[in-house]
C-alpha cells in the first residue's frame, strides 16, 4: 500500500472507528441490567415483569426515534447527529445512576433509548455513503463486531463492578465513556456540507416509513423484528437470572459465561461479512444464521429444570448459547441488503427504517417475554424468544421467494 492509499485508509477508518465508540457505549448501556437484574428489581422495588417493562421502554424509545435519526442523518450529517445522541446518553445514564425509584429508572430508560438510537445508524450511514455495496457489506460486519465489544464490557467486567459497588457505577462508568466518544468524534468527524433537501420534515419522515414498507424492504423489516429482540431479551435481561437462578451459578460466573458466548458477538460479525463477500446467498446466510439460532436458544431451555434432558451443567450453557450468538451475528446482513436495494441519498433513511423493526420488535417482544416468564418460568421465556425468531425468518423466506 502506497503512502497515499494508506492516508485515505486511516483518515476513513478513524472517524469510523470513533462513531463506532457510540455503538460500544449502546450495547454496554442496554445489556448492564442482565448482570444486575436482582439488585435493580430489589433497590427499584419491581418484580422480574416490572425489570421487563422498564427496560423494554428503552426499546420503545430507540424505536420511536429511528425516524427523525433516518432524515437527521440524511439532512444534517453524521458528525452533528452523533454528537447531540451522545450528550443525550451521557444524560441518561446519569439519571439511571441517580434514580430513586422505578419512576426515575424508567425516564432514565426512555433517555436512554433516545440517545442510544442512532449510535449504530452513525457509523453504518458513515461507511454506507463512502462504499460500494460489496465493500459495505464486510464493513458493516466490522462495524457491529467492534460496536459489540459493548457487550464484553457488561459482563464480567461489570460484574465485578456491580459486585464491588453497585449497578449505580455500571451506569456511571457508561457517563464516563460517553465523554470519550463525544470527544473523539469531535475531533475525528468532519463536518458535512448540508444535503440541501427541499423536502418537508414530514415529508422526509414519511419516505423513511414507505422505504421501509416497500417491497424491496419488506422481507429485511420481518426478519429484524425478531432478530435484535433475540439478542437483547437474552442478554440483556433474561440471560443473567437464567444462569443464576436456574442454573445456580454465582453473578460473577454467570458474567464469565456470558463474557464467553459473547465473544461470538464479537468475531461473528466480521465472519458472516467475509462470507457474505465470498460466498454471496446473503439471503441463505440470513436464513441459517437465524434459524440455526432460534435452534440453539431453544436447547438452551431444554437443558434446563424441568426440561427432557434433565438439569444439564452449566458448560452446556456456555456452549448453546455461544452457537445461539455466533448464529444470530449474521444480523449485520439485513443492513447489507438495505443498502444494497437504495441509492446512497437515501441509506440513511432506508437503514434507519430497518432499524425501526429491529427496536421496535426488541420493545414489543421483550415486554410481552415478561408476562410469559412469570406465568410460565425462565425457560418459557427463552423458548418463545426462540419461536419468535424462528417465526420472523420464515415470514422473510416467504416474502423474498
Amino acid at each position: 500500500m502506497n503512502d497515499e492509499a494508506r492516508e485515505a485508509s486511516i483518515a476513513f477508518a478513524a472517524p469510523l472507528m470513533a462513531l463506532t465508540l457510540g455503538h460500544v457505549l449502546s450495547n454496554a448501556i442496554r445489556t448492564l441490567p442482565a448482570i444486575a437484574a436482582d439488585r435493580l428489581g430489589h433497590d427499584l422495588g419491581v418484580t422480574a415483569g416490572g425489570l421487563a417493562s422498564l427496560t423494554g421502554a428503552y426499546n420503545l424509545a430507540f424505536a420511536a426515534a429511528q425516524v427523525p435519526i433516518g432524515v437527521a442523518l440524511d439532512r444534517f450529517g453524521v458528525r452533528q447527529t452523533s454528537l447531540g445522541l451522545l450528550a443525550v446518553t451521557g444524560i441518561g445514564a446519569v439519571l439511571a445512576a441517580l434514580a430513586g425509584g422505578a419512576m426515575g429508572f424508567l425516564l432514565a430508560q426512555i433517555v436512554l433509548g433516545l440517545g442510544c438510537a442512532g449510535m449504530l445508524m452513525c457509523p453504518v450511514t458513515y461507511a454506507a455513503k463512502r462504499l460500494s455495496p460489496a465493500r459495505f457489506g464486510l464493513w458493516s460486519g466490522l462495524i457491529q463486531a467492534l460496536g459489540n465489544c459493548g457487550m464484553l464490557l457488561s459482563a464480567s467486567p461489570l460484574a465485578l463492578l456491580v459486585e464491588a459497588a453497585d449497578w449505580r457505577a455500571g451506569y456511571l462508568a457508561c457517563t464516563a465513556l460517553a465523554l470519550l466518544a463525544i470527544t473523539l468524534v469531535a475531533l475525528l468527524v468532519r463536518k458535512e456540507p448540508p444535503a440541501g433537501s427541499t423536502a418537508s420534515l414530514g415529508a422526509d419522515a414519511r419516505a423513511v416509513l414507505r422505504l421501509a414498507a416497500s417491497p424491496a424492504l419488506r422481507g429485511v423489516v420481518v426478519l429484524a423484528f425478531a432478530s435484535f429482540a433475540a439478542v437483547i431479551g437474552l442478554r440483556g435481561l433474561w440471560g443473567g437470572p437464567w444462569l443464576m437462578e436456574a442454573k445456580g451459578v454465582s453473578r460473577l460466573e454467570a458474567g464469565n459465561i456470558l463474557l464467553l458466548a459473547t465473544f461470538a458477538l464479537v468475531i461473528g460479525p466480521a465472519l458472516w461479512g467475509i462470507a457474505d463477500r465470498r460466498l454471496g446467498h446473503r439471503r441463505a446466510l440470513l436464513a441459517i444464521g437465524h434459524l440455526g439460532a432460534a435452534g440453539f436458544l431453544a436447547l438452551t431451555a431444554l437443558g434446563g429444570p424441568g426440561g427432557p434432558f434433565g438439569t444439564l451443567p452449566p458448560a452446556w450453557d456456555a456452549a448453546t448459547l455461544l452457537g445461539f450468538f455466533f448464529l444470530i451475528s449474521a444480523q449485520p446482513l439485513a443492513f447489507a441488503a438495505t443498502r444494497a436495494a437504495v441509492p446512497p441519498e437515501q441509506a440513511g433513511k432506508a437503514l434507519s427504517g430497518v432499524n425501526l423493526s429491529f427496536f421496535a420488535g426488541a420493545a414489543v417482544i421483550q415486554a410481552a417475554s415478561g408476562p410469559v416468564v412469570a406465568g410460565s418460568g425462565l425457560a418459557a421465556g427463552l423458548l418463545f424468544l426462540a419461536a419468535a425468531t424462528a417465526a420472523c425468518t420464515l415470514g422473510y423466506l416467504w416474502l423474498t421467494r
